[in-house]
């Protein structure tokens, strides 16, 4: 009998101190670690995941999305963008387009080159100066999409994504593009018999509908409907506007801009840093409504 009590006192004796020594998890520490409180985030890399510094991966993302050679101002603007996206994932990312594209130091040296130092420290200066700044509406952190280059203006994100609007997310004049993105008029050439293979008959079209943007909503090939999106995917064009132009027994796709159109246009980011607007100013142009804060950290 007295082992058993002395069996049930051990037992009693173990909880309690587990107890004492229980300390609840708080939000910040699956966000920080070590003892400045450093923010890390999980990036995948392949089938690894692994563990960087906010700061290091956004030098690395800037690298890897933005010209390092734009305006300053341009630059923040992109920074603040890509923190808030990485905010709005939870701080988990991977190294593809699917989230953001991030370049190593490696990396960084072979497209940097001999502007390697010089790019790498106006980058860092564009992190500092906006440390721990992120977008949000009605208190919310948002979706800060981003892309090179508009046609003109930006797009509704539900036109192009096909899901909920968002007040933040809505067409913008961006008229700076064509004179600043050296690329905004690119050209795409198909023959007729590599149409018909894609789309699975004779390559004829007709009723194409478009956004108020200049984008194509809508156009039926071969008694199908596809969306702009659709059409601009299967073909690999560099956006959604685009015309179609016969020569002879191939077609010429004439695209604007290059990327999805939703939120901020990085030309025209640089564009309206050329002008004299600071990153803010960017910001709150193309994510209409928002407020810039200050993340607890």
């Amino acid at each position: 009998m007295k082992t058993i009590f002395f069996k049930l006192f051990i037992i009693l004796f173990i909880l309690i101190s587990l107890l004492l020594l229980y300390k609840p998890l708080k939000k910040s520490d699956s966000l920080y670690k070590g003892e400045k409180k450093d923010v890390y985030v999980n990036v995948t890399v392949g089938n690894q995941t692994q563990q960087i510094l906010l700061d290091d991966y956004l030098l690395g993302v800037v690298a890897g999305e933005m010209p390092a050679s734009f305006e300053l101002e341009a630059i923040k603007a992109q920074v603040v963008a890509s923190r808030t996206f990485v905010y709005s994932r939870l701080l988990s990312v991977d190294n593809t387009t699917n989230t953001q594209v991030y370049l190593d130091d490696a990396q960084m040296k072979v497209s940097w080159s001999d502007h390697y130092e010089e790019y790498k420290e106006k980058v860092k200066k564009a992190i500092v100066e906006t440390r721990g700044e992120i977008l949000t509406y009605q208190g919310k952190c948002i979706s800060a999409l981003f892309y090179s280059s508009s046609n003109g203006k930006s797009e509704n994100v539900e036109n192009y994504f096909q899901g909920s609007s968002q007040p933040y997310l809505i067409s913008v004049d961006s008229h700076w593009d064509k004179q600043y993105d050296p690329k905004f008029t690119r050209k795409v050439k198909y023959t007729s018999a590599q149409l018909n293979s894609l789309f699975g008959g004779s390559f004829q079209y007709h009723s194409l509908k478009r956004y108020p943007s200049g984008r194509v909503k809508t156009i039926v090939i071969n008694q199908k409907q596809y969306s702009g999106r659709e059409i601009r995917e299967k073909l690999q064009l560099a956006s959604s506007d685009f015309e179609i132009i016969e020569e002879g027994n191939s077609y010429v796709f004439v695209t604007k801009g290059s990327g999805h159109g939703v939120g901020m246009s990085q030309y025209g980011a640089q564009g309206m840093a050329k002008e004299g607007y600071d990153y803010q100013a960017i910001l709150k142009h193309y994510y209409q409504g928002v407020v810039i804060s200050k993340n607890k950290e």
